[in-house]
């Protein structure tokens, strides 16, 4: 999860990583092509709404998947550094984060309660979705003010082509 400090950011990461990690990996294992299958997807989210609930889905990925039993047995994630049981230094915590708790261990206790409550089914579809589709995430107002200000289709649209309008009679 990443808050790029400007619009381009994120793709030029991507590009980065695609550059060098991906020559350094395929001449190290002998092998050659990508690694990912296709582009890479990204989703807006509203912070203010969705941000520890992005995070807890995050954290509890390995979990859904099988590869591990609760998130702090996965150890490539950021949880166990959000949980005090590690120090990660790639990992900036989120201003929404710090309002969990007025200290260090009332913040990680809250996290950790937090994902340990864990997600409705119908938040982890939605969330799967919108990841899949590089959808937004966020409330309607959300929504519809990003829409005004990319002036770019951001709500759900109907399927299909529009319909014509018949011909006026004269």
């Amino acid at each position: 999860l990443l808050t790029p400090p400007s619009e381009e950011a994120m793709s030029l990461m991507m590009q980065a990583v695609g550059r060098s990690y991906v020559r350094y990996f395929n001449q190290r294992h002998q092998r050659s092509g990508t690694l990912w299958e296709g582009r890479y997807k990204s989703s807006v989210i509203d912070s203010e709404a969705y941000l520890l609930t992005c995070m807890a889905y995050i954290d509890l990925n390995p979990v859904r998947a099988g590869v591990a039993e609760v998130a702090e047995d996965f150890n490539w994630s950021s949880y166990k550094h959000l949980i005090g049981q590690k120090i990660d230094k790639l990992v900036t915590p989120h201003a929404l984060y710090w309002g969990l708790g007025n200290t260090p261990f009332s913040r990680e206790a809250a996290y950790a309660a937090y994902v340990a409550a864990g997600l409705s089914a119908s938040m982890q579809k939605d969330l799967t979705e919108s990841v899949l589709k590089s959808r937004v995430v966020g409330r309607p107002e959300f929504l519809k003010s990003l829409q005004k200000k990319t002036q770019r289709p951001i709500l759900p649209q109907k399927a299909g082509r529009p319909f014509k309008s018949p011909p006026q009679s004269q």
